[in-house]
């Protein structure tokens, strides 16, 4: 008999859906806005695996793969009711692979990382994983299949846009005739027409053939036979014959028609309305590959090292992108920190200009996890919140598939599960973009087999999202009661958000109006407030919708006896100084309110519960009796 408790046995998952909507209903005042993406990143691979072997190095065979038809009308109703608009499918591109198929022989061992490869080492960008599908040969119709699935559950459809670089071995069987680099000029390092960029017998390395750095592992000899007699640029602007084991050797550099090794300067590049014969020729063949998977309905594009391209080349295709859709979405992966960038400006800010709806808030999650790694303070927050437009376009997670997990007991002060909650809550309420759950992250699972983060280059599993996936039942009856609760307590995140004072809202930190407060959450001999908490305002104008957020950062220390000091420029961007009261109500994680005099709040403060470890109250403000 498997462990399901009679529960699981028998609720129908109607009355789970109603249960959820009641909840979700109860959440705030305020109706449900729908209208900001919240992204669930799923990797097909490891989704809907339930084989637990998880050999290293294992084979498909070995360990297992993910299925498009894993993804279920039952996995899509789940995310569904967490409150989730976007599915991320991570890796569904066709990639460099080690494992064979009948019609498609495994890739050299030399460019790969990991037997099933590097889903960011495409091999044919018109093309999907034959791993992911029941019938090979019939991968494109499961897709399709697929994307209909979840749009009828009302979900749009986000998959990776790899613009930098490709596989060694990329080569298109669905369009040959767009395949990279089949026409290009080996001659040359740079050609504006070329789609690679070729090394010179003088560049370092030592000359032909291409070395890489897999000599002496099982199966290689370092060389790749495609690269014996000229070598290409390697994916992180490795101008070298002998990529090092740090490079990302398995991949090519793709050319936008600009010299990178010139510096940043892109002027000289086509404006946003040229026409495709005056454009470099990658710029049309990436046109070609966008518009073809929006003709198959996919619904946007996350971005892959958005940075590293020219600007002018992100005007020119979000615009043709909008010309075919006008609501298709691009979201960039982008580090400003990057020397790689292309842009002497702040290349977020730039790549928003282009026509990007959101970028990545990368510092932001650098200051969480150097609150738990590398003794930054919650107060190193508030810098960030003066971005401009950019903090209401950032794209906010705990977690994506780069990143550790919040659960492993290496990283995040080996806290486990519970620290993603002060970190979510923070993240997912102080701005109006997007928000971004990772899958595994709802249930804890800690990557403990894989040096803290899920592997993307090897076959395997989750093991503690399996319990979640149940036979395929998608119904968590596996799980632990804290994973079950971690869970609810994910869903009703999302749905408290959901309220316009989030989406439409703006911001207010509290965090510097409280430096001086002994009250606000101090530890210890701290002489200044806000190592360990942070709280902020949200207020939509429009509907008045104010509140208050409140988490503590700390993993051991229950705060007690904090006051939250509410100045009065504060109470005056809440639009509520005519109130004589105010009451504050948690809509997150308790049943805790409070009715405050308006004119305590400023000196004497809004005093709150005791804070445990790693939580988060989301208060609703409400006019006071």
């Amino acid at each position: 008999m498997r462990p399901e408790s009679g529960f699981c046995e028998t609720m129908t998952w109607q009355i789970l859906l109603f249960h959820v909507f009641i909840l979700a209903m109860n959440a705030s005042s305020c109706a449900v806005d729908n209208s900001r993406p919240v992204i669930y990143q799923l990797m097909v691979r490891t989704f809907g695996n339930t084989n637990g072997t998880c050999k290293a190095n294992g084979t498909l065979a070995e360990n297992g793969c993910g299925k498009f038809a894993d993804i279920t009308p039952a996995a899509l109703d789940s995310l569904n009711a967490m409150g989730f608009t976007h599915l991320w499918l991570t890796g569904v591109l066709e990639q460099a692979s080690g494992t064979a198929y009948p019609n498609r022989p495994a890739d050299d061992p030399d460019i790969l990382k990991g037997i099933a490869g590097s889903p960011y080492a495409i091999k044919d960008y018109f093309d999907v994983c034959p791993d992911y599908a029941l019938d090979p040969d019939s991968r494109l119709d499961e897709f399709k299949k697929l994307l209909g699935r979840c749009k009828h559950h009302g979900f749009k459809v986000i998959i990776d846009f790899v613009p930098n670089h490709v596989a060694r071995s990329y080569a298109s069987d669905v369009r040959p005739d767009l395949s990279f680099g089949a026409d290009d000029r080996h001659d040359e390092f740079f050609h504006r027409d070329n789609h690679f960029f070729y090394l010179h017998s003088s560049h370092p390395g030592g000359g032909p053939p291409l070395r890489l750095p897999t000599a002496g592992k099982p199966g290689c000899d370092g060389l790749f036979a495609a690269e014996t007699s000229f070598g290409r640029v390697t994916g992180n602007n490795a101008v070298t014959w002998a990529p090092s084991v740090n490079d990302w050797y398995e991949t090519v550099k793709l050319n936008y028609g600009h010299d990178f090794t010139t510096g940043r300067g892109t002027g000289h590049l086509p404006g946003p309305a040229a026409p495709p014969a005056e454009v470099p020729k990658t710029w049309r063949t990436m046109d070609e590959i966008l518009a073809y998977w929006q003709a198959m309905g996919v619904d946007g594009f996350r971005v892959d090292m958005a940075h590293m391209i020219p600007i002018e080349f992100w005007r020119w295709v979000v615009n043709r992108c909008r010309s075919r859709d006008s609501k298709v979405f691009f979201a960039a992966e982008a580090y400003d920190n990057d020397p790689a960038k292309l842009t002497n400006g702040h290349v977020l800010d730039e790549l928003l200009k282009a026509g990007f709806d959101a970028v990545y808030d990368d510092p932001s999650y650098d200051v969480l996890e150097g609150i738990y790694e590398s003794g930054k303070w919650a107060n190193d927050l508030d810098p960030l919140t003066f971005t401009g437009k950019r903090f209401h376009k950032s794209l906010r997670y705990a977690e994506n598939h780069d990143e550790v997990r919040l659960a492993s007991p290496m990283e995040w002060g080996g806290l486990g599960m519970k620290v993603g909650k002060p970190v979510s809550a923070v993240l997912f309420a102080m701005g109006r973009g997007p928000q971004m759950l990772y899958h595994g992250q709802e249930v804890g699972d800690p990557a403990t087999r894989d040096n803290a983060r899920t592997s993307i280059f090897d076959y395997g599993s989750m093991p503690e999202f399996i319990k979640w996936v149940n036979h395929g039942k998608y119904d968590g009856c596996l799980l632990s009661d804290e994973q079950k609760s971690l869970r609810a307590w994910y869903g009703k995140l999302i749905r408290t958000t959901k309220a316009r004072a989030f989406t439409a809202g703006e911001f207010y930190g509290l965090n510097h109006a409280n430096k001086y407060n002994p009250a606000f959450g101090r530890v210890g001999d701290e002489s200044v407030s806000g190592h360990w908490l942070y709280a902020f305002l949200r207020r939509d104008t429009k509907s008045g919708q104010a509140f208050l957020i409140v988490a503590n950062f700390h993993g051991a220390e229950t705060l007690r006896g904090v006051k939250i000091r509410i100045p009065k420029d504060a109470r005056m961007f809440l639009g509520r100084t005519g109130d004589a009261r105010w009451l504050f109500r948690d809509q997150l994680d308790s049943d805790w309110s409070s009715s405050v005099a308006q004119a305590d709040l400023e000196e004497t403060g809004l005093a709150l519960p005791d804070l445990a470890p790693c939580s988060a109250m989301l208060l609703e403000i409400f006019p006071g009796e």
